[in-house]
């Protein structure tokens, strides 16, 4: 996507590649330069999700100042816990339960502004409580 230099980087894993290349595409555009890398779909362009394009998006995104990894559902939480166990000690990468989208804006507006990795996880966490009306 693009490149934000020493800001948080975003990794959006979901069970599609439409999915997380859409919310990715929202949530670049008012992330502030913050880094958003989707992670969908499975190798062979199937529903699921893929530990290898995990790993390249955390790759992808990693600016020197950590990487906050929002799945979708259920398993894609399974794939990037086994991304982070195999990455133990090599990368600044933690995994939040956060929703979806509204997580990935409201931690892409705290990485945008420079927050740390502890900041950008807490308001991706946050966005839970959120109401829209």
């Amino acid at each position: 996507m693009t490149e934000g230099l020493g800001l948080v980087g975003i990794v959006l894993v979901s069970h599609s590649a439409a999915l997380a290349e859409g919310a990715a595409e929202l949530v670049q555009q008012i992330s502030g330069g913050a880094t958003v890398v989707p992670a969908g779909g499975t190798d062979d362009g199937g529903l699921g999700t893929s530990t290898a394009r995990i790993e390249a998006a955390i790759d992808d995104a990693e600016t020197g100042s950590g990487v906050l990894i929002i799945p979708d559902l259920g398993s894609a939480v399974l794939s990037a816990r086994a991304v982070l166990a195999d990455l133990a000690g090599e990368t600044t990468a933690r995994l939040v339960d956060a929703p979806f989208v509204e997580g990935a804006v409201a931690a892409a507006v705290a990485a945008g502004s420079g927050a740390d990795l502890d900041a950008v996880a807490a308001a991706a966490e946050e966005a839970r409580d959120a109401t829209k009306f």
